[in-house]
């Protein structure tokens, strides 16, 4: 496994980008919309992209929330490939990233029906916040931080 730090401008990530949203689609069936129109990757700067003999299988990212705040962004692993402790190595990544950039703590939002996602942050740390920004009053939505 070969882990790269990289831009959204990257292929590899644009591509797994394609197939989270495809399923993030089916997951969120009608709220879909709403989730997308906060997902853009146009610009973000610190991307993660896991390769497993030179094929991506894993992504995510950090973007700046506040001054002490990044949000983590866009996890995702291949479903042929979860299991592997992929996205812990990628959560992990992320929250080194976010400390040698200066910030103090990693915060984001996921949706309820995502529920490995939910163990996965539970399971390193992270503590459910009230529902932040655009997420608040967001039924299907939960927050996490986690002070690094």
């Amino acid at each position: 496994m070969q882990t790269l730090r990289t831009t959204s401008e990257n292929p590899d990530f644009q591509n797994l980008v394609k197939q989270l949203d495809a399923y993030l689609a089916v997951m969120d069936g009608e709220e879909h919309a709403f989730y997308h129109q906060y997902n853009k990757i146009d610009m973000l700067k610190n991307c993660i992209v896991i390769f497993d003999n030179d094929n991506a299988v894993a992504i995510g990212a950090i973007k700046e929330l506040d001054s002490k705040s990044m949000e983590v962004k866009r996890m995702f692993t291949l479903p042929e490939k979860r299991g592997k402790g992929l996205a812990s190595k990628i959560l992990t990544e992320l929250e080194t990233w976010t400390k040698e950039l200066g910030y103090e703590k990693t915060i984001l939002e996921t949706g309820k029906r995502q529920t490995e996602a939910v163990a996965l942050y539970n399971k390193y740390g992270y503590k459910v916040i009230p529902n932040y920004g655009q997420y608040i009053g967001i039924e299907n939505s939960i927050c996490f931080e986690k002070e690094l």
